[in-house]
Parts: C-alpha cells; structure tokens; sequence
C-alpha cells in the first residue's frame, strides 16, 4: 500500500504593530476556528510541543497560536533579520513531520452566566475588534464586566506591544463608550 506524501509546508511571514513579535502564516489550520494559545513563558507550553521547541532558543520571548498563524515574539537585544529564517525553517520542519502542536488532555474552563450586557460586549469585540487584533498577529477575549469597567485579555503580538496602550484606550475604549454608553466606561487589559 502506498503511504501519502508528506504534506508541503509554506509559510510566510507578516510583521504587525509589535516590532519584537512577527507572525508566521501558515497554509492550513492550526488550531480549531476562533481558539487561540498563548505561551508566554515555556513552563506554560507544557502541552505545546511546538511551542517547547521555539523556547530552547534563546531569543524567544513568548509562542502564540491562533488559527492558521503562529506569533513569535523575540527577546529585544536580536533583530528579526538575524532569525526570522531559523524559525521559519524549525516551523515548517515540525509541521511536516507531522508533529502535533498542541496535546489537549485538560477541558477548557467552564463559561460563566452570561447577562445581556456581557453578550452585547463580547459581540462588539467579534465583529469590530478581534478581526484587526488577529491581523496583527494577536487576540483579544473578555475576560470580565465588573461596574462599568470591562477587561480584556490581550495575547500574542498584543502582549507587550508598545501600542497596545493606545489602541486599548483611544480605539477599544472609545467604541465601547459610543457603542454602549450607558454601560461601560472603561476599558481595560489583564496584568
């Protein structure tokens, strides 16, 4: 019986607002739709194989999945021209040896009960907010509605991005106000 062929990797790379992150396209699913995996240290990519294996090298700060991307961010002391290739290249080899990404053994978190206005919040960042964060090689989720203060968790290139602050506040912050102004006044990122 005849084996199948190895499937052909192609990767390719897009910078984003974070000038020590860059994503890592590539040409299948790596994740299921609408998940996202943030590592920001290696003891957190326990169940992450791809992730560990980024960590061994020095320069790498933080490993994020999301549907067919991965974002590396580098430490700031390394330019990106220096080892954007070494990591393309170990990506594309796991990937087509085949090798798992992710070993999921745990359940996910129980969702809280959610009231209207927390729909209407985590609606508000599906449709206008999340799409640009992803583009940008990150993810923003709702992490909690408490007074009229929202919170959100920022990963990937959103982590620690320089302009991160910024969008938070005078993007996000500001479509939430006009959006829904009676109930949120304030919007804020975890840590």
């Amino acid at each position: 019986m005849l084996k199948p062929a190895p499937k052909a990797i192609h990767i390719y790379l897009e910078s984003n607002p974070n000038p020590n992150s860059l994503k890592f396209v590539i040409n299948e699913m790596l994740v299921p739709e609408g998940m996202s995996f943030d590592f920001p240290s290696p003891a957190e990519a326990e169940n992450a194989p791809l992730a560990q294996e980024l960590f061994m090298y020095p320069f790498v700060d933080r490993v994020f999945y999301m549907s067919n991307f991965v974002t590396v961010t580098k430490k700031e002391d390394v330019e990106w021209i220096e080892i954007q290739e070494t990591l393309k290249k170990h990506i594309v080899d796991f990937l087509e040896s085949g090798k798992l990404i992710l070993d999921l053994k745990t359940p996910e978190a129980v969702e809280q009960e959610e009231t209207e206005t927390i729909k209407k919040i985590k609606t508000i960042l599906d449709e206008y907010i999340r799409p640009a964060v992803e583009q940008d090689g990150g993810a923003i989720t709702f992490h909690s509605l408490i007074g009229k203060k929202v919170t959100v968790a920022l990963q990937g290139s959103c982590s620690g991005c320089p302009s991160s602050t910024i969008t938070l506040k005078a993007g996000i912050e500001n479509l939430f106000k006009k959006m829904m102004p009676e109930e949120v006044e304030e919007v804020e990122a975890l840590g």
